[in-house]
């Protein structure tokens, strides 16, 4: 699908791809006629319930601790319009717009399922938004990822309301009223139940999830690109990703990754250098050896995000929901941990991969260990650095990846007087894997850096085809060795390339797809 097809918006899950296109490329969105059903069934049993005498949570009823109070009916709109702008509470820096339209999408999802009680017209307003590239401004901080993401969402249910301040389609900072009049868009006044609806699920930190997944499906496969560089220059070998070795430990991540690397290092001339029986080494360090063991670990771990991301995208989360039955029930379907356990790990494989990653960029530029390569890979080792500063760079990253590994989810804090006394902090360990991802990137852009100074170095020999078109690719935004030189902006064309997805699409046009 291209991404400006429409993503449609029904009771069915949609898939990461969906997710991505609507929250990161603008894809427009739809209601299905299922969906409209849906909502206005349900609907008509919240109303039914909104006009019982009997008191019902989140319908007639205060919320969390205020929970025991009875509201009369004059002053339900005035219910839902407290709830929302007082918990449109956040804090701190903008969050990403991504981050926001992912949270939105994933909540019309929510509604569209009909176990929510909100109006079509409500849920309407809120696809408009999407549509207009209306995003409203979210704060990095006010999420305790229990009760789902209350106050991210809380923003976005006070522009639903034509209140709060939102970034329109151009970027610009704007009042929501007068974004939404400008986009013809009717704002709401909402109806019972609809301002919990709207607020209570888990949108943001699952958003943050598919996002990072995509991110990190490219940048498990740049890890390998950026090992088989490393592996050539550092004259090691390829023997050890054999498949029959890799079949006694038959991991299916380490298999992927090890398959990667025989294919980057195919026909390559700097490992036939090695085979004529004078190497006297008898193996490999293991930042080298062991890569595909470690690669694997993390894909693996990121097909387990993936089995409960896809679990999470099938799910209806509100509190209290409407079944299929017409009853009304409370649960606790919005507590984060599940997803927040999975950001977690994924923050642990990020920091082992960056770890790795760094190790082999050492080596290269240790003459005690880079067999025959100039210090620091420097043109004049002493009146030239070379690389030595850009590992410093990588060391630093690779410090601050490992802060952010300590995990989130174990961090319970309690708040609503005791009546949520245990919350998942899952946004917390989202926001900390964006920054894990940024870092990875980073650190994988240097290795790749690095490596290809060091390939151009062992000229006569020549890289695998490959790893040399990686090379070849790089050096159209990056020249080879030479004199120092300005160094960071080299740094950053490296990062580019690693995060357009530019160093996994030259060595695929050799390979064909890598796993």
């Amino acid at each position: 699908m291209r991404d400006n097809e429409v993503v449609n918006i029904g009771p069915e899950p949609l898939s990461f791809a969906e997710v991505v296109r609507v929250a990161r490329h603008g894809a427009p969105v739809r209601l299905t006629d299922d969906a409209v059903a849906a909502m206005a069934a349900a609907r008509t049993r919240v109303d039914e319930l909104a006009e019982s005498p009997t008191p019902a949570y989140g319908v007639s009823t205060g919320f969390g601790a205020l929970a025991t109070r009875h509201i009369d009916p004059s002053l339900r709109a005035q219910l839902q319009r407290s709830l929302v702008r007082s918990h449109a509470a956040g804090s701190g820096p903008e969050v990403e717009v991504e981050v926001v339209r992912a949270l939105m999408l994933l909540r019309l999802r929510t509604l569209a399922t009909g176990h929510t009680g909100v109006r079509p017209k409500t849920a309407k307003v809120l696809r408009d938004l999407l549509n207009a590239r209306i995003t409203p401004i979210v704060h990095e901080y006010g999420s305790l990822g229990c009760s789902g993401d209350l106050a991210p969402l809380s923003h976005v249910a006070l522009t639903i309301m034509g209140e709060g301040v939102v970034r329109d389609a151009a970027g610009e900072r704007a009042d929501a009223a007068e974004a939404l009049k400008r986009a013809g868009i009717e704002p709401v006044e909402l109806a019972a139940k609809e301002g919990l609806a709207l607020i209570n699920g888990t949108d943001g930190m699952l958003g943050m999830l598919i996002l990072a997944m995509d991110d990190l499906t490219r940048l498990f496969r740049t890890a390998d690109v950026g090992a088989a560089m490393s592996v050539e220059a550092l004259l090691g070998t390829d023997r050890v990703f054999a498949a029959d070795l890799q079949a006694l430990r038959p991991h299916p991540g380490q298999a992927a990754s090890a398959a990667n690397l025989r294919a980057l290092l195919r026909d390559s001339r700097i490992m036939d250098s090695h085979r004529d029986g004078t190497c006297t080494r008898v193996q490999d360090a293991y930042s080298l050896r062991c890569s595909p063991q470690v690669a694997g670990a993390a894909r693996d771990t990121l097909a387990h995000a993936a089995a409960v991301a896809g679990r999470e995208l099938a799910s209806a989360i509100d509190n209290p929901v409407v079944l299929a039955d017409g009853r009304v029930e409370s649960n606790g379907n919005f507590h984060g941990a599940p997803v927040g356990y999975v950001l977690d790990f994924l923050a642990i494989a990020v920091a082992d991969m960056a770890s790795i990653s760094e190790r082999r960029t050492d080596r290269m530029l240790d003459v005690a260990r880079n067999h025959g390569l100039p210090a620091f890979l420097a043109d004049d080792p002493g009146v030239d650095s070379g690389h030595m500063i850009a590992q410093y760079t990588q060391a630093a990253i690779v410090s601050e990846l490992k802060r952010l590994a300590a995990p989130a989810s174990v961090d319970s804090i309690p708040s609503s007087a005791m009546q949520e006394d245990h919350v998942s902090m899952g946004w917390s360990a989202a926001r900390k894997l964006r920054r894990a991802v940024d870092g990875l990137t980073r650190v994988l852009a240097v290795e790749i850096l690095t490596a290809a100074r060091a390939l151009d170095l062992r000229a006569p020999l020549r890289p695998a085809p490959a790893t040399g078109a990686v090379v070849t690719a790089l050096r159209q935004a990056v020249p080879g060795p030479g004199p120092d030189r300005f160094l960071a902006p080299e740094v950053e064309a490296a990062v580019q390339f690693v995060a357009s997805g530019g160093a996994v699409a030259a060595a695929e046009t050799v390979t064909g797809p890598l796993a």
